[in-house]
Protein backbone atom coordinates (compact mmCIF):
# COMPACT_ATOMS: atom_id res chain seq x y z
CA UNK A 1 0.00 0.00 0.00
CA UNK A 2 1.34 3.44 -0.88
CA UNK A 3 1.95 6.17 1.68
CA UNK A 4 -1.04 8.25 0.58
CA UNK A 5 -3.40 5.23 0.75
CA UNK A 6 -2.24 4.46 4.27
CA UNK A 7 -2.81 8.07 5.32
CA UNK A 8 -6.28 8.08 3.79
CA UNK A 9 -7.18 4.86 5.61
CA UNK A 10 -5.94 6.33 8.89
CA UNK A 11 -7.99 9.49 8.39
CA UNK A 12 -11.08 7.45 7.55
CA UNK A 13 -10.63 5.39 10.73
CA UNK A 14 -10.30 8.57 12.78
CA UNK A 15 -13.45 10.04 11.26
CA UNK A 16 -15.49 6.86 11.76
CA UNK A 17 -14.63 6.70 15.45
CA UNK A 18 -16.42 8.53 18.25
CA UNK A 19 -16.33 12.28 17.88
CA UNK A 20 -14.74 14.28 20.70
CA UNK A 21 -17.11 16.23 22.93
CA UNK A 22 -17.51 19.90 22.02
CA UNK A 23 -17.88 22.51 24.78
CA UNK A 24 -21.37 23.96 25.04
CA UNK A 25 -20.21 27.57 24.91
CA UNK A 26 -17.83 27.08 21.98
CA UNK A 27 -19.89 29.17 19.55
CA UNK A 28 -20.22 32.05 22.04
CA UNK A 29 -16.49 32.06 22.72
CA UNK A 30 -15.76 31.98 18.97
CA UNK A 31 -18.05 34.96 18.37
CA UNK A 32 -16.42 36.93 21.21
CA UNK A 33 -12.93 36.15 19.98
CA UNK A 34 -13.86 36.99 16.40
CA UNK A 35 -15.27 40.32 17.55
CA UNK A 36 -12.09 41.09 19.47
CA UNK A 37 -9.96 40.23 16.45
CA UNK A 38 -12.08 42.41 14.16
CA UNK A 39 -11.89 45.35 16.58
CA UNK A 40 -8.13 44.91 16.91
CA UNK A 41 -7.69 44.85 13.13
CA UNK A 42 -9.88 47.94 12.77
CA UNK A 43 -7.85 49.84 15.39
CA UNK A 44 -4.53 48.80 13.83
CA UNK A 45 -5.75 49.84 10.38
CA UNK A 46 -6.85 53.21 11.77
CA UNK A 47 -3.50 53.73 13.53
CA UNK A 48 -1.65 52.86 10.32
CA UNK A 49 -3.77 55.30 8.35
CA UNK A 50 -3.16 58.04 10.91
CA UNK A 51 0.60 57.35 10.82
CA UNK A 52 0.55 57.56 7.02
CA UNK A 53 -1.35 60.86 7.12
CA UNK A 54 1.11 62.24 9.69
CA UNK A 55 4.08 61.16 7.55
CA UNK A 56 2.61 62.79 4.43
CA UNK A 57 1.91 66.00 6.37
CA UNK A 58 5.44 66.05 7.81
CA UNK A 59 6.92 65.49 4.34
CA UNK A 60 4.79 68.28 2.88
CA UNK A 61 5.87 70.72 5.59
CA UNK A 62 9.51 69.75 5.09
CA UNK A 63 9.26 70.11 1.31
CA UNK A 64 7.64 73.53 1.52
CA UNK A 65 10.21 74.72 4.07
CA UNK A 66 13.39 73.36 2.43
CA UNK A 67 12.29 73.45 -1.23
CA UNK A 68 14.62 70.65 -2.36
CA UNK A 69 13.63 71.13 -6.03
CA UNK A 70 15.53 74.42 -6.25
CA UNK A 71 19.24 74.45 -7.09
CA UNK A 72 21.44 75.57 -4.20
CA UNK A 73 22.95 79.05 -4.56
CA UNK A 74 26.45 79.20 -6.01
CA UNK A 75 29.13 79.69 -3.38
CA UNK A 76 31.62 81.34 -5.75
CA UNK A 77 31.10 83.77 -8.58
CA UNK A 78 32.09 82.79 -12.10
CA UNK A 79 35.34 84.26 -13.46
CA UNK A 80 34.94 87.59 -15.16
CA UNK A 81 36.64 87.77 -18.56
CA UNK A 82 36.39 89.26 -22.02
CA UNK A 83 36.43 92.95 -21.09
Amino acid sequence: MSGTGRKEDEVRRMLEGPHPPVPVDLAERAVERGGRLLRRQRVLRLLGLLALIAAVAAFAVWAVTVQPWQAPPAETTPPLGGW
